[in-house]
């Protein structure tokens, strides 16, 4: 019984994937609060896309 006891307290094989999860984790909040914190800008960006997009495809020739 104390072996068994012994084993849990030493076995380290789940420790690896728990430390891996974290570090995904932290990544995961850091890259959300990242978009988050420039939604506005990448919101323009991508307005700008369509526009451009929408103004070449009528043929209004601004080139833009």
């Amino acid at each position: 019984m104390m072996n068994k006891l012994k084993g849990l307290v030493v076995e380290e094989q789940g420790q690896g994937m728990t430390e891996y999860g974290l570090v995904l984790g932290i990544i995961a909040v850091a890259v959300v609060g990242f978009l988050v914190t420039l939604r506005g800008e990448i919101t323009a960006m991508f307005q700008d896309a369509v526009t451009s997009v929408q103004g070449r495809q009528t043929g209004d020739g601004s080139g833009n």
